[in-house]
This record gives C-alpha cells, structure tokens and sequence, in this order.
C-alpha cells in the first residue's frame, strides 16, 4: 500500500510540474518566448572566407573565420585538417596548424596531431556577425588594443 500511495503521489507532482511548465512557456536565452512550432532563425552571417578575425588577448585561440555546419570532428576523422593540416594548408591556403598542436602532454614532439588538441571546437568557435547575448565593455591592452 506504501508503494502505491508514492507511485500516486509522484505521478501527481509530475503531473502538476508538466502543468506549470506548460503555463509558463519555455524562455530563450535573449528573452524571448519560444514558440514549438515557430521556423529556425536564419543561418548567422559569416565574414568572407579568408577573412582573419583579430584576437583579444595573448594566447587566444583563433577565431574561426567560416561555418562550419556538417563539419564532421570525431575520433575518426577531423575536417578541418583538410584544409589546415600541414600537408594541405598551402594548397587550399588556409592558415596552418600551429606547431603547438604536435606536442604531447609530456612535452614529446609527435609526427602527427597529438591527441589533446584533435578536437578543435574544444578552443576554436567560429565568428558571427551576431548581436551579443550580454552586455561586454572588455578592451585589449597593450599592443593589441586599437
């Protein structure tokens, strides 16, 4: 009978948490309402290819300057060293691959991608001309400010 009554009593908080959920409608992160059915947001304007991105700070990962949509990054292939591997950068004139990607955790200089850094939207993301989620008044300094 124990059982019965929890089963009864979880099913109505269920029950009463979809109801209120459903009531209050799902909210994006820009503050809007999300309807269920309302058409994707058209694909964000990328700068032309080859356009580079300035960096912000030392160290900073390079922007990604194009889509990247359908890009395949799994531990069996990568797209992206299509291009900017050091075999083809040249002939598809894309930016190389840092020499820094080849060095293991240990500091042991490899022959190939180490392992750490194959997976390049861990760092890189691509740019968008897109209106910023939050408020951000960062300013480089040093050298690296306009």
């Amino acid at each position: 009978m124990k059982k019965i009554s929890l089963f009864v009593s979880a099913l109505c908080l269920a029950y009463s948490v979809n109801v209120l959920a459903a009531d209050t409608g799902v909210i994006s992160l820009r503050n809007g309402a999300l309807e269920e059915n309302a058409p994707a947001e058209t694909m964000k304007d990328f700068p032309k290819q080859n356009d580079s991105v300035g960096i912000n700070y030392v160290n900073q990962p390079p922007l990604i300057p194009h889509s990247i949509r359908d890009y395949r990054i799994d531990t069996r292939s990568n797209k992206c060293l299509s291009c900017h591997s050091l075999k083809n950068f040249k002939a598809m004139k894309a930016t190389k691959i840092s020499t820094t990607h080849f060095v293991s955790r240990d500091g042991e200089v490899l022959s190939d991608v180490s392992p750490r850094r194959y997976f390049c939207l861990q760092c890189h993301v691509p740019q968008v001309d897109a209106k910023p989620l939050v408020g951000n008044d960062f300013k480089p300094a040093g050298a690296l400010a306009e």
